[in-house]
């Protein structure tokens, strides 16, 4: 079992040496991931320069560039070709939940894997502070070696994310649908010591609806959510209403 393994966070990130770990227990990991924190570049290539990948250890490399790019370079440069049986991001450093998975760099990750047709998983733990990355790293390998027994849909990924908790209080795992937002950002205005002005996007706690059946609803519940998604951003329904305009 070939895994390529990458992250948002940065090749440096706790999250990920967990998840390194316990991967290693079944199956041969490369790590290719960012040399700095990367987070929120959603699906963001590294297109207008050159991309530098540095061997930092074993299996280990660090790209200048975004975790999508990582996965080009992991897969068409550092394994040589080899498609590799899984593509793994994370583990993520606080969650991916809702809407915000459109940014997220972790999420990415499992995406460009679900282009190349490869089974791709993102793992967060929910949470951004006081993490529990053994505990979450225990239910990721869980959720990889049912995978690996069980596969995926065609054009499917998963978007998993891990509650905070010791591994005994985690009540299990849900399938659940992607959740919603409740918008609250905001964007602070600063002033430097110039008395010129900056910007500061954010800052809030995210706040999303815990309806039942989805993401952030089964992390409220204590359990593990899993949530299919795919490339086709396709609104079907307003497809349908669409096609009966009478467009001019």
């Amino acid at each position: 079992m070939n895994i390529l393994l990458s992250n948002d966070d940065g090749i440096r990130s706790e999250g990920l040496k967990a998840l390194y770990d316990v991967l290693c227990e079944f199956g041969n990991v490369v790590v290719v991931a960012p040399d700095r924190e990367r987070s929120a570049v959603g699906r963001a290539l590294t297109l207008h320069r050159p991309i530098r990948c540095e061997k930092v250890a074993e299996n280990w490399y660090a790209v200048d560039g975004t975790p999508t790019s990582c996965v080009y370079i992991g897969v068409h440069a550092v394994m040589n070709g080899k498609r590799p049986d899984m593509i793994i991001g994370g583990i993520n450093r606080g969650p991916n939940l809702g809407e915000d998975i459109t940014y997220s760099g972790t999420v990415s990750i499992a995406m460009e894997g679900a282009l190349l047709g490869i089974p791709s998983i993102a793992f967060s733990l929910a949470a951004f502070k006081d993490f529990h990355w053994e505990s979450a790293a225990k239910w990721a390998k869980k959720v990889v070696k049912t995978v690996i027994e069980e596969g995926l849909p065609d054009g499917c990924c998963l978007n998993v994310n891990i509650p905070n908790l010791p591994f005994e209080s985690i009540k299990g795992i849900k399938i659940t649908r992607q959740g919603k937002k409740a918008y609250s950002e905001k964007v602070e205005e600063r002033k430097d010591p110039w008395g010129r002005s900056y910007f500061w996007i954010g800052g809030e706690e995210p706040n999303w609806k815990a309806e039942p059946g989805t993401d952030y609803w089964a992390i409220k519940k204590d359990f593990v959510s899993i949530t299919p998604i795919q490339l086709d951003l396709t609104d079907y329904k307003a497809l349908a209403v669409l096609e009966n305009y009478n467009w001019k």
